[in-house]
């Protein structure tokens, strides 16, 4: 099965003490977000979790503690934009993402890393002619450590309009411009470009619109064939084909408070549940509860040792 990290929450960031005392105790709780008092447990065994997939604008705090996760197959997307902290106030420096990038591939290896750029907004201080030329140094910066990168256009979801009032959606007019360029120039870099939850508009042009997280991605990064029991429809209106699995984040938990960001309803409460972490709770956030109704997830392991795939 697959595990989830970055749905929710920036985990490699803000929680690798937590998630490594998770790993060594060899379970986790999660509460569900819409009925809180529904708590599952998911063992974190190597034979039955199949792949991690991290989610991350800071993998620098996982760095040194890479070797604890080698039991486990991995996949890691890395968000680094052109933003500044008007935008994101929390990110580190973007050449210090790229080189932790580049170290992170080195590590897990190319089939298991992906960039994400994303997601695009235009504005005065960010217009299409500057993201095509923030994308072309970042890309040259990333060839060789990278096959593939994801890109979307801001959605402006509830918790984006509430926290960052002048987005706006970006015109099929910007989108076509801003994808036709960075299909060529990603294609000079030796990279894809995947647009997640786009639909087909960028398609005619190179682009790959499989989808961003799907079976595949993790097969390549396995090496090895996944046998996926059935999913229902996935989000977005079935414009997303990823497999999103499950996830053991929460919302309202993640530092870094891009404006951008749907997973933070505000800033006050993001940093009022930082302070009461317990990096040895079993959930992310707080603890057990009177009414708690704990149940233990069924997992089995997907990987089907009869079949290799040639990557």
């Amino acid at each position: 099965m697959i595990i989830q990290t970055g749905m929710r929450t920036d985990i490699p960031a803000f929680y690798s003490e937590w998630f490594l005392n998770r790993i060594q105790e060899g379970y986790v709780l999660v509460r569900n977000p819409y009925c809180p008092s529904q708590v599952t447990k998911y063992r974190l065994a190597p034979d039955i979790v199949d792949l991690i997939a991290f989610c991350t604008k800071n993998p620098a705090p996982m760095l040194p503690h890479m070797k604890k996760l080698e039991a486990y197959g991995q996949y890691w997307f890395v968000t680094i934009t052109p933003y500044g902290k008007d935008i994101e106030p929390n990110v580190p420096e973007k050449e210090t993402v790229m080189e932790n990038f580049k170290r992170l591939s080195d590590t897990v290896g190319i089939d298991s890393i992906g960039w994400r750029y994303d997601p695009i907004l235009i504005d005065d201080t960010y217009p299409a002619e500057r993201h095509i030329s923030e994308f072309e140094k970042m890309a040259a910066n990333l060839s060789g450590y990278t096959k593939s990168c994801i890109i979307s256009f801001i959605d402006i979801y509830k918790k984006v309009e509430r926290n960052f009032p002048e987005a706006r959606e970006v015109s099929r007019n910007d989108r076509i411009t801003i994808g036709k360029a960075f299909i060529k120039i990603a294609k000079d870099y030796g990279m894809t470009i995947r647009p997640c939850a786009e639909g087909d508009e960028l398609a005619p042009y190179g682009a790959d619109c499989s989808g961003c997280m799907t079976v595949k991605t993790f097969e390549t990064a396995l090496h090895a064939h996944l046998d996926v029991p059935k999913r229902k429809a996935n989000q977005r209106n079935g414009q997303c084909a990823c497999l999103l699995g499950v996830d053991i984040g929460a919302y309202d938990t993640c530092g870094h408070l891009c404006k951008y960001c749907y997973a933070n309803a505000d800033a006050d409460l993001v940093k009022k549940n930082i302070r009461n972490h317990d990096p040895h709770s079993p959930f992310l956030l707080g603890t057990e509860m009177p009414g708690d109704t704990i149940h233990e997830a069924k997992q089995v392991s997907w990987l089907d040792g009869q079949m290799r795939l040639d990557v």
